[in-house]
């Protein structure tokens, strides 16, 4: 069964990570989490996941002429930046706090989308 999950929870991951460009993240956190894994680990991992999905989707992208290097260039020094930050922190911060974080970033997301 426990296969199943995993096919099931790695291919909405991957879809959602294809369509949209990210958002694996948001079902990959919980999928780890209900399969066991410490919610610090549990986004560390989905980080991982989304890491070699993102890779996979941008090559897809680049193939299909949606790709623009000048534009993602100009956000990558700040987004490493905040990377490690936020790596950093991550190992400090309680994992109560860490999940009440992401609930408010996703409802956010879906506000945002709505307006």
């Amino acid at each position: 069964m426990k296969k199943y999950i995993e096919l099931i929870f790695g291919g909405i991951c991957g879809f959602l990570n294809g369509l949209f460009g990210s958002g694996g993240g948001t079902v990959a956190v919980p999928a780890f989490e209900k399969n066991g894994i410490e919610p610090k680990k549990a986004h560390a991992s989905s980080v991982a996941l989304i890491f070699v999905l993102s890779l996979v989707t941008a090559v897809v992208y680049l193939i299909n002429g949606k790709l623009d290097f000048a534009a993602a260039w100009e956000y990558i020094p700040f987004g490493l930046i905040g990377a490690v930050l936020g790596a950093v922190l991550l190992k400090k911060t309680p994992d109560k706090l860490i999940r009440k974080i992401f609930g408010v970033l996703i409802i956010a997301g879906a506000v945002r989308m709505f307006i």
